[in-house]
């Protein structure tokens, strides 16, 4: 099992910034991917940003590129969404995922979630 958390979300005007951090615990995370998915309320989850494990291959989603970066910290087993130039549009729960596989933009594919965290962007 994998336990996943995240933190660091809230409220910031547009043009802010935020970063988001996801602390993860269990077993044979060396080998595991990890995601950030964000919600709004009707909407099916959508895919943010991905980070491979093992290598730090990343992909992100073209509506937040250049705008935010995700990284790892294999020793600490974090890995952190540096939100930068935040839109209205950006406003959503945001979700730390985990896999042990490479990683998709299907949230279905993901088995392993944290509860989420609030981010809103005021315009």
């Amino acid at each position: 099992q994998v336990q996943l958390v995240e933190s660091g979300g809230g409220l910031a005007q547009a043009g802010g910034s935020l970063r988001l951090s996801c602390a993860a615990s269990g077993r044979a995370l060396s080998t595991s991917s990890m995601a950030w998915f964000r919600q709004v309320p009707g909407v099916e989850r959508e895919f943010v940003a991905s980070v491979r494990w093992t290598g730090g291959t990343k992909d992100y989603a073209d509506s937040v590129k250049g705008r935010f970066t995700i990284s790892r910290n294999n020793a600490k087993n974090t890995v952190d969404l540096q939100m930068t130039s935040l839109k209205p549009e950006d406003t959503a729960v945001y979700y730390c995922a985990a896999g042990r596989f490479s990683p998709t933009r299907t949230h279905g594919d993901w088995p392993y979630w944290g509860p989420g965290t609030q981010v809103t962007v005021q315009g």
